[in-house]
């Protein structure tokens, strides 16, 4: 018989929905998973695990039951919050030791979502500091890791949350994305990473990124729980300064139809670092145009539709986006930052005003011509990383930030022309290294069209599946 953790979440849902199952036993379950795996996959996959709270939030979930027709149908089902968001009563730092002690008095939107659907957190996911750097690394903490290989790093910045959902530790986990924080993380997991459109999910009550590039999203092992987490997270608040169409239905219906024939374009020629790709990489992202073909689409190979220049705009605005983080700060705060951190908090402090407004300018035409080169396609695939998950330690570069910051870039060549979009992407399972490693590869779709996009992915899982394809340890 199968262990609960083998369930897909809405496998889970669905029992508990039925009365097999309550959320009391399956939090239990999880909690003690937790508690027996080795520390490696546990300790870099936590910022903060909490079983008393989780055990009474699951008592009271499942004290009132799933409510309604309307009900999620995730109601009961254990997950996680990354270090990021706020949450009430729960500490948050933020991946940062400048806030080692600090307790939210509000949750986010995010956070609120989660509750409200009747979900069980188990705590908050490690992240790196303020979720800047595509490894998660924090300082004093264990790094996450990919469950397939634990010397290897589980990417970021929501690499606690790729660890818990690939190690089994929860079915399906809350992610962000602001260049790829979701996707790089799901491909070095092997696992499913969903960024939505700009404005699919309130920022409510921050709204941190006046640019436009960060998400929040779903990380899990199948395409139907990835937009069934969506279904949860997804909303507009009044206030909101951005904003997407409601959807004709729900994310999850959507996963569950065909999407007909498409047309899809292809590159993988990197956007935004002149890198040599694996040629694993190259060789898997061949194999998926055939798959795609293969499928009824036509697929149509076309340039890169963001041009060199506009990476010196989303270096520009990256470096602001750190240095409202860290400009607030006292001198003694700033001492327990990051050397990447400080570097590029100092570097964003330094860009004025005027140069700022500029370069969100630039990279908005930037990212109408690249919409419209792209409107006559469907979708769009490329891969998600330039290789398979590297060494801990193999980006990360304290002596060197400016050194950092470039390597990540060469790891992460097109994760982030789609925040520039602000189209919504998703990275698939869809290949293996011959000694066992990740490759994931990355569709995108027209702006708003999260519907069209989760069928693809269905589609191409339905053909390709990866749902029990697990790490070793499972």
């Amino acid at each position: 018989m199968a262990d609960l953790h083998d369930l897909t979440a809405l496998e889970q849902g669905a029992l508990i929905r039925s009365g097999e199952l309550d959320p009391i036993t399956l939090t239990d379950h999880y909690l003690d998973r937790a508690a027996r795996l080795p520390s490696e996959y546990v300790d870099g996959a936590f910022a903060f695990l909490d079983p008393d709270a989780a055990r009474l939030r699951a008592r009271e979930v499942a004290a009132v039951g799933p409510v309604g027709t309307g009900a999620s149908p995730l109601a009961g089902v254990p997950t996680a919050i990354k270090d990021l968001n706020l949450t009430a009563g729960t500490p948050t730092a933020f991946g940062s030791p400048v806030f080692a002690d600090h307790v939210p008095s509000v949750s986010d939107a995010v956070t609120l979502a989660i509750e409200e659907a009747g979900l069980v957190s188990l705590g908050k996911t490690s992240t790196p500091e303020f979720g800047s750097p595509c490894y998660t690394e924090p300082d004093g903490r264990p790094p996450a890791v990919t469950p397939w290989d634990v010397t290897r790093m589980a990417g970021g910045s929501s690499g606690g949350a790729a660890a818990a959902v690939a190690a089994g530790l929860v079915p399906v986990a809350h992610g962000s994305d602001g260049g790829g924080s979701i996707r790089i993380p799901a491909s070095c997991c092997g696992l499913v990473g969903l960024k939505p459109t700009r404005g699919r999910i309130s920022g409510f009550p921050m709204y941190g990124d006046p640019v436009g590039l960060a998400t929040s999203g779903s990380i899990a092992r199948t395409v139907a729980d990835a937009a069934a987490l969506l279904d949860v997270l997804a909303g507009r608040r009044a206030g909101d300064p951005f904003w997407a169409p409601s959807p004709a239905g729900t994310f999850l219906e959507a996963a569950g139809r065909e999407p007909g024939r498409l047309r899809i374009a292809v590159f993988d020629t990197p956007v935004i670092a002149d890198v040599d790709v694996d040629a694993g990489v190259r060789a898997a992202f061949e194999e998926t145009c055939v798959l795609l073909g293969s499928l009824g689409h036509a697929v149509e190979g076309v340039p890169v539709p963001i041009p060199p220049d506009a990476v010196a705009d989303f270096e520009t605005c990256w470096a602001v986006l750190t240095a409202l983080s860290t400009a607030p700060l006292a001198d003694a705060q700033r001492g327990l930052l990051r050397p990447l951190t400080r570097w590029l908090g100092e570097w964003g402090e330094s860009i004025s005003g005027p140069a700022f407004g500029l370069a969100i300018g630039r990279l908005r035409r930037f990212a109408a011509e690249a919409l419209v080169a792209l409107a006559p396609y469907d979708a769009v695939l490329t891969p998600t990383l330039a290789t398979v998950p590297l060494p801990v330690g193999a980006i990360r570069d304290d002596a060197d930030p400016a050194g950092d910051f470039a390597a990540q870039k060469r790891f992460t060549p097109w994760t982030s022309a789609w925040n520039v979009t602000g189209m919504p992407a998703i990275s698939l399972p869809l290949h293996t290294s011959p000694d066992g490693l990740p490759i994931g590869m990355m569709l995108a779709a027209r702006p708003a069209e999260e519907e069209l996009l989760l069928s693809l992915a269905a589609q191409v899982e339905a053909a390709a599946p990866w749902k029990d394809r697990h790490p070793p340890l499972w």
